[in-house]
């Protein structure tokens, strides 16, 4: 989608909550949020994607690209700056990827590196989507339970169902307007059948990852006033990150406030905390993607390169499958 269409559909939808929301109610959940909270979860953030570095190197150097620390922390500190900048996390994808690609001169392992750790991180959001469903549908009323019990085994069962057609099916035989995504989408899925403690160990670390971030929200939730059992934000948040990673919006904006609210709705929380606790998880993205950028900055000190020059390097030589 063009990027005027996506500005156009967060703005809309941000209009809309902001006008439909009660003040009073977004003033009582803001102020019940103490500082140390928010500078907390910011941490939590910030660890969460210290990790992701090393889950990212681990299967760009899968092919054999040899990235060092060093300069993965710098290429991955860049694209969650350039998330900030960007209208989609694929813009900062790509520009780690570039960056990865020219430090190692192995754009081949810098392209499916980027392309497995987003499939991975996909498969965890899934894995905590279904156990959180499991787990959590007690905790609806009535018809909701058994409408969550049967969608969680519905899910399931279609996706042990299409998985082997999904990986065996020709590359000709799907729609041409999305066979280059579905295409390293399944490589990858592929490369990773064949290399299972990569694969396993990548898949960890993702777990971990966004359980963490599930973590963090929950805790910012309560302290704004959602009062639901954890395990229905195992359901709700994956599912509203999930959505927000349409390329719809521009970053999400909006499309995770509004899918965070109606996923919580039927758990009795009010749509003014459900908004307020995403909106303050954005403000942390913001500060977290900042912070990149100033590692960033510092990491091409280092290394005697300009930061424009790093931008240049990327964007000369374009990424193979993404040009």
């Amino acid at each position: 989608m063009k990027v005027w269409v996506k500005f156009l559909i967060s703005a809309t939808l941000l209009a809309l909550l902001l006008i439909l929301l009660p003040w009073q109610q977004v003033r009582e959940a803001l102020g019940r949020l103490p500082p140390r909270v928010w500078a907390a979860v910011l941490i939590c953030f910030l660890t969460g994607h210290a990790l992701g570095v090393g889950k990212w190197r681990l299967f760009v150097n899968a092919g054999r690209a040899q990235l060092g620390r060093l300069d993965a922390t710098l290429c991955y500190s860049a694209g969650l700056f350039a998330n900030l900048c960007l209208p989609s996390i694929v813009g900062g994808d790509l520009l780690r990827m570039g960056l990865a690609g020219r430090f190692t001169r192995r754009h081949e392992a810098a392209l499916w590196g980027g392309v497995m750790d987003r499939v991975t991180d996909m498969l965890a959001l899934a894995l905590l989507v279904c156990g959180g469903g499991i787990v959590a549908r007690d905790a609806l009323p009535g018809w909701g339970t058994q409408v969550l019990t049967v969608a969680v085994v519905i899910v399931i069962g279609l996706g042990l169902l299409a998985a082997p057609f999904l990986l065996r099916r020709p590359l000709s035989r799907w729609p041409r307007r999305v066979r280059r995504p579905i295409g390293r989408s399944l490589v990858a899925l592929r490369r990773l059948r064949r290399n299972p403690g990569t694969a396993g160990l990548g898949l960890g670390l993702s777990l971990v990852i966004q359980s963490g971030f599930v973590l963090a929200n929950a805790w910012m939730g309560r302290s704004v006033g959602i009062d639901v059992p954890l395990a229905v934000w195992f359901l709700v948040w994956p599912l509203a990150k999930i959505a927000s990673l349409m390329p719809i919006s521009l970053g999400g904006l909006a499309v995770r406030e509004a899918s965070l609210a109606a996923l919580l709705l039927p758990f009795g929380v009010p749509v003014a905390r459900s908004v307020v606790c995403s909106l303050l998880w954005q403000t942390v993205l913001i500060a977290g993607g900042l912070l990149g950028g100033l590692v960033w900055l510092v990491l091409a000190r280092v290394r005697h390169v300009p930061v424009s020059a790093h931008v240049t390097l990327a964007s000369d030589e374009p990424v193979a499958g993404y040009g």
